[in-house]
């Protein structure tokens, strides 16, 4: 894979290679450094690059150049490389040109000149800006592309799991692209065993788990060392607010996700309500920043699913779906919850093919133009509706109570009433679904009495069902499998709390083991509250450790 490119622009030969020598020295082995004399010599080999497929990570371009500036020139590669990252070289009196280019270039940062020593002036905002950029960029192999008919069994799981892991890939349908089938066949791969995923090194995975793509893309399958201070399991807002904390804090912290970082949040197609944010982001930004946040602190990330937990001799024991064992002193429980399931006719037959959980974003342009059904009248829902909306001919959401007010956010039910293609229909439920290999009716209860609607896809937001079945007996849990922690430990279940102190705020039955965000008895859901929760559960870790 080539190295992506640092493009440093100035027309003092002299600065030029200084910029370009303390460039090499610092990134020479992980970026390819490149020079032009002048914002047009920049420009042309912009449009060069961007001809040949190349990656330009990062523009370091000077201010005073004659014929273009450097916020010309910046402002001018803009649409070339939009997520470029892009840095101006300026003299002190240049402040109002730095400022113009915020607004119009739309920079990064700027820089005095000189900016000696590099090591405290120019290395430390470069490192960020271009760790931002990787993360944004960081495709393992070029080209993945993946072969499957929308309704092939596996084809909503591996798309899914590819984009809320951030992998770029391009989906080749069959019915749409005949090129696909032509692939396949020149690699000798029967086109009746989709999906498949090729990958730019020339190898391919043939209905592949979840697992075998985790491994193939470069995500981490094994812990690197036996021994953490805390295992946080579940990578949602609350996991991954715990492995900032801990991390920040000096503790040797393991998180554990099967799936995809962010959790239930990371498929929200819009957070309008999450406080800093007044425009509001999406799901996978706010997972996308929190997980580098998180790995710049020092978490380690591991891509597997925890079977069990058991203690010996005061250690929490992780047991790992693959046989990996990891001890640690402490444990926290963030696994979050899933949509409950609808007891129905036909979900089992139709559940990724046109039946989905949550949001499914990567449903998107599957749904252009077509009716999209939604089940739901909690806030997830209504994001969900807002970004169908946008692609669909008209989105129906199917809400068994009276009305939004009593579960839905006034943000998003204003929203919503303003939105054309959005029809709300109240005490209207699924009873059933059909179809011929993949969903195609839908069988509903209205105030009008039965009513059968033709569909293609029908999104499920009910409920919320913890994941929690494969803790042990001997963390308590209520009637609902949501864990009990702190006070409710003992008053909802007297005996299960063996130690003569009271347990911590956020400590279940188990000591040492504690629980955040949606999975806990009693919790608020919302994004923001399991943020909070995470972050506090490692004060309470802190005590803890300094009892043993």
């Amino acid at each position: 894979m080539a190295k992506p490119i640092l493009l440093a622009v100035d027309d003092d030969t002299s600065v030029l290679e200084a910029v370009v020598q303390d460039l090499r020295r610092q990134y020479g082995q992980r970026y390819r450094i490149v020079r032009a004399a002048s914002g047009g010599a920049a420009l042309d080999i912009s449009t060069q690059l961007k001809e040949r497929g190349e990656a330009i990570a990062l523009f370091l371009s000077d201010q005073r150049m004659p014929g273009m500036t450097g916020v010309d020139f910046l402002q001018k590669a803009l649409p070339l490389y939009p997520d470029a990252k892009r840095v101006l070289l300026t003299a002190y009196a240049d402040t109002e040109a730095a400022i113009q280019a915020i607004n119009a270039a739309k920079i990064h940062y700027y820089l005095n000149k000189p900016w000696d020593p590099p090591e405290e002036k120019l290395y430390p905002v470069l490192d960020d800006l271009l760790q931002a950029w990787n993360e944004g960029y960081k495709p393992p192999y070029e080209g993945i592309q993946v072969v499957s008919a929308r309704w092939a069994a596996g084809d909503h799981e591996v798309r899914n799991y590819l984009a809320r892991n951030l992998i770029p890939f391009k989906w080749l349908n069959p019915e749409q692209s005949p090129d696909a089938l032509d692939l396949l066949k020149a690699k000798g791969i029967d086109d009746a065993k989709l999906p498949v995923v090729l990958f730019g090194d020339g190898t391919a995975l043939v209905q592949p788990t979840t697992s075998q793509i985790a491994e193939k893309v470069g995500l981490r399958t094994q812990a690197q060392q036996e021994y953490y201070d805390v295992v946080v399991i579940g990578a949602g807002p609350a996991g991954l607010a715990a492995g900032v904390y801990g991390a920040s804090e000096g503790l040797k912290t393991l998180l554990v996700e099967p799936f995809a970082v962010g959790g239930q949040a990371g498929s929200s197609s819009r957070i309008e309500n999450y406080l800093g944010f007044p425009e509001g982001l999406s799901g996978d930004e706010l997972a996308k920043r929190s997980y580098l946040q998180a790995q710049r602190l020092g978490v380690e990330f591991l891509t597997n699913r925890v079977t069990a937990i058991r203690t010996e001799n005061g250690y929490h024991l992780v047991e790992m779906q693959d046989g990996c064992v990891i001890t640690c002193r402490v444990c926290l429980v963030a696994t979050g919850v899933d949509y409950c399931r609808l007891d129905i006719p036909g979900e089992q037959q139709f559940s990724g093919a046109g039946l989905f959980y949550g949001a499914a974003l990567t449903e998107s342009n599957s749904c252009a133009n077509e009716e999209v059904y939604l089940v739901g009248g909690a806030n997830s829902a209504g994001q969900a509706a807002m970004h169908f909306a946008r692609h669909a001919s008209k989105v129906h959401m199917l809400v068994r109570g009276e009305s939004l007010e009593s579960s839905m956010s006034k943000y998003l039910i204003d929203q919503i009433a303003r939105t054309p293609n959005i029809v709300v229909e109240t005490r209207t439920e699924v009873v059933a679904v059909s179809g011929d290999g993949h969903l195609e009716c839908l069988s509903l209860t209205t105030p009008r009495g039965p009513e059968v609607r033709k569909a293609n896809s029908l999104f499920i937001f009910i409920g919320a069902a913890p994941k929690t079945s494969w803790l042990p007996d001997a963390i308590a849990c209520d009637s609902k499998g949501f864990v009990l922690a702190g006070p409710d430990v003992k008053s909802k279940s007297p005996g299960s709390w063996k130690l003569e102190r009271e347990p911590y705020l956020l400590e279940t039955s188990l000591p040492g083991i504690f629980v955040a965000g949606d999975v806990r008895h009693g919790s608020v859901k919302r994004c923001a509250s399991a943020v909070g929760e995470g972050s506090i559960a490692i004060q309470f870790v802190h005590q803890y450790l300094a009892t043993l």
